[in-house]
């Protein structure tokens, strides 16, 4: 156990996280509204420039597991630090690329900083006294969201005002100091696992999710049914196949099959697919509508600047929930928050698709996917924490945010065939495509609150002794392993 003395500084080690995290966050999403900008810079074409995206989700949906798993087998602090220093050496040859392999390569690099968010949860629930668990884990999930909010507002101005570059150089001083500050106070757990990486497992998983990310990413350019997205589809199959199974029967597996099995982490994956594809399809296309000319029978013509003030409710809401979300969470049950959010976003993207003449009607529509996301995503958090062993809070909550990315990478796609299906005689989609596509996005949203309907409410977690002990019933969702004893199942209300 953690001592008294560090976990008197836990609010210390929450800022650093924070910025950690946050810094991360903003990379998410700086380069989407200006990727023209870069494709200009560095001379190439427009399918070209969008592997500056593909790559970063690529390597992200990758190593994020991995450092999740490595932080609870070797120190979720010493893991923390190398993924920040990933991402600030990321950033730093972003900021320098005058070529773009050159910065493609730093994108994967950047990736693997995705292992701070699991790592951070898993900070938090070995450091952070229990009453505060809830709390602190919601805000830095909503923090996710929230940086990838700010990065579309942000990254307007930064560009008009500096140069590309700044994309990159602005979050990298946030991760310098991030580093630095966890090396000084953020403490070492003292909750590790003995273990090693499955490198076939994890090979396994890379090749499964780099097949199906480049499908979906590249089928809007090569067409969903030609032979090489078919092809990437097939294989993605094929080899998830088989690593579901060489999981289940290795000794030391990289993601434990029965700890995914379990309802509250299952149901909770499964919801945060459907907002995975809802929240990074909105990012990517709501700008795009907004920046369409009023011509065109819709849009505002606005600025890449004016267009991020548009979605900037989007932001503020996500972070004030954030604030409250622990909270609401230890009063009704992080369940019903969840479905709460998700009917709330429902709402509001079905406002976005029928209702997007008045400047108002954006401003309302994004004030409420704020409050419904930044309710979700607390709550997603808090339930893989509550529902899975400490030992396992890194691979899980990896799993759970590589789950979402999975979901943006669909979503986008998916929302690029829907928005571009019909276009008008110049050039623009017609927006009976935005219309469709927002509508399909609410579904989606929706489904999460169906999904979430079947989460179990985790009350406690049962532990059978092998020598007939009566069993042991632990509350706040915590999961303990006990000598001689074996998990049996969980109960709850």
């Amino acid at each position: 156990m953690t001592t008294t003395a560090k976990r008197a500084h836990h609010q210390v080690t929450f800022a650093v996280l924070a910025v950690g995290v946050g810094a991360y966050a903003l990379l998410q999403s700086l380069v989407t509204p200006v990727l023209p900008t870069i494709q200009t810079a560095l001379h190439t074409s427009q399918t070209n420039v969008t592997w500056v995206l593909t790559a970063y989700l690529l390597s992200a949906s990758i190593f994020t597991p991995i450092l999740g798993r490595l932080g609870d087998m070797r120190g979720k602090k010493k893991m923390f630090v190398i993924a920040l220093v990933a991402l600030a050496v990321g950033s730093l040859l972003a900021a320098l690329a005058t070529t773009l392999p050159i910065m493609i390569a730093a994108r994967v690099i950047q990736g693997v900083g995705g292992g701070v968010l699991p790592l951070a949860f898993g900070i938090i629930r070995d450091e952070f006294p229990s009453e505060k668990v809830g709390g602190a884990v919601g805000l830095i999930a909503a923090l996710t969201a929230i940086g990838a909010g700010l990065g579309i507002v942000l990254a307007g101005p930064i560009v008009s005002a500096l140069n590309y570059h700044w994309l990159f150089w602005i979050p990298l001083i946030m991760i310098a100091a991030a580093a630095v500050a966890a090396v000084a106070l953020v403490p070492e757990s003292q909750e590790k696992t003995p273990g090693r990486i499955n490198w076939l497992t994890a090979t396994l998983l890379s090749v499964w999710l780099v097949a199906l990310l480049i499908a979906v990413s590249e089928a809007p350019t090569w067409g969903w049914g030609s032979a090489k997205v078919l092809g990437l589809l097939a294989a993605a199959v094929v080899f998830g196949v088989v690593w579901v199974l060489v999981e289940r029967r290795s000794s030391n597996p990289l993601i434990d099959m029965r700890m995914m099995a379990i309802r509250a982490v299952w149901t909770t994956n499964l919801v945060a697919l459907m907002f995975g594809v809802a929240m990074y399809a909105l990012f990517a296309f709501l700008p795009e509508f907004l920046q369409t000319p009023s011509a065109a029978g819709y849009g505002f013509g606005a600025s890449i600047t004016k267009s991020g003030v548009m979605i900037l409710p989007q932001a503020v809401f996500m972070f004030l929930v954030g604030l409250v979300a622990g909270r609401l969470a230890q009063r009704f049950g992080s369940k019903l928050v969840l479905i709460v959010g998700s009917l709330i976003g429902t709402a509001a993207l079905v406002i976005l698709a029928f209702a997007h003449i008045q400047e108002w009607e954006i401003y309302l529509a994004t004030a409420l996917t704020g409050i419904g996301f930044g309710l979700a995503f607390s709550s997603m958090s808090n339930i893989i924490v509550s529902a899975v062993p400490r030992e396992q809070t890194g691979v899980a909550s990896g799993m759970n945010a590589n789950i979402r990315t999975i979901g943006g990478s669909l979503g986008a796609a998916v929302m690029a065939s829907i928005v571009t299906a019909k276009v008008a005689p110049s050039g623009l989609p017609v927006e009976s495509g935005y219309t469709n596509g927002f509508l399909m996005l609410a579904g989606a949203v929706f489904l999460s609150a169906v999904a979430g309907v079947f989460i179990p409410k985790i009350t406690r977690h049962v532990v059978k002794h092998h020598t007939e002990e009566p069993d042991v019933a632990l509350r706040h969702g915590e999961l303990a392993m006990v000598p001689g004893g074996t998990v049996v199942g969980d109960e709850s209300e």
